[in-house]
């Protein structure tokens, strides 16, 4: 996906550049492109970028550590602000940062990078934390009566065999 010429935006029709998505994003995996519609319209003093995109997206359980596939849908919406950057010799080194001023911001003779948008907003969609089920159990780690060789984790089986060495006569 091209990044956009800002100024270019005004030469065109309605000062609107709507993109047709079918692809894969170069930094986030995902078992389908990223399919939908982006519009990014010049609204003079900031652009309005919309979305409606859909993929699906391999997670990893927080609670069984299984892989899970998760649909992702969002029809996302920002402005972002056109203000020349402000010449940093003149800023001071520290300086209170009122709420009203973390908006997004970009130079009006800059450009807009499509692809790093939708990044973000599918990251920012993503389930925290991420839960395969409702009902996932987790991990087992204890089994009722005397641990088996069975109720060791197979990923824990290493450490597993190390402590019975150490814990063995021989050692």
């Amino acid at each position: 996906m091209d990044k956009v010429y800002i100024p270019h935006l005004l030469q065109r029709p309605e000062k609107t550049l709507v993109v047709d998505l079918d692809t894969h994003l170069s930094d986030l995996e995902t078992l389908t492109p990223v399919r939908g519609e982006l519009t990014v319209i010049h609204q003079g003093t900031y652009l309005e970028v919309k979305a409606r995109v859909n993929t699906i997206v391999t997670l990893s359980c927080d609670r069984c550590l299984k892989t899970y596939n998760h649909r992702v849908v969002i029809a996302p919406q920002e402005m972002i602000w056109l203000e020349h950057e402000p010449d940093p010799a003149t800023l001071p080194l520290e300086r209170e940062v009122a709420v009203d001023d973390l908006i997004e911001t970009l130079p009006p003779n800059g450009h807009f990078y499509p692809e790093t948008w939708l990044y973000e907003q599918i990251c920012l969609a993503l389930p925290q934390p991420q839960i395969c089920d409702e009902d996932c159990p987790g991990i087992e780690t204890r089994h009722q009566g005397a641990p088996t060789a069975e109720s060791v984790d197979h990923r824990w089986a290493a450490l597993a065999q190390l402590q019975q060495q150490l814990n063995s006569p021989d050692a």
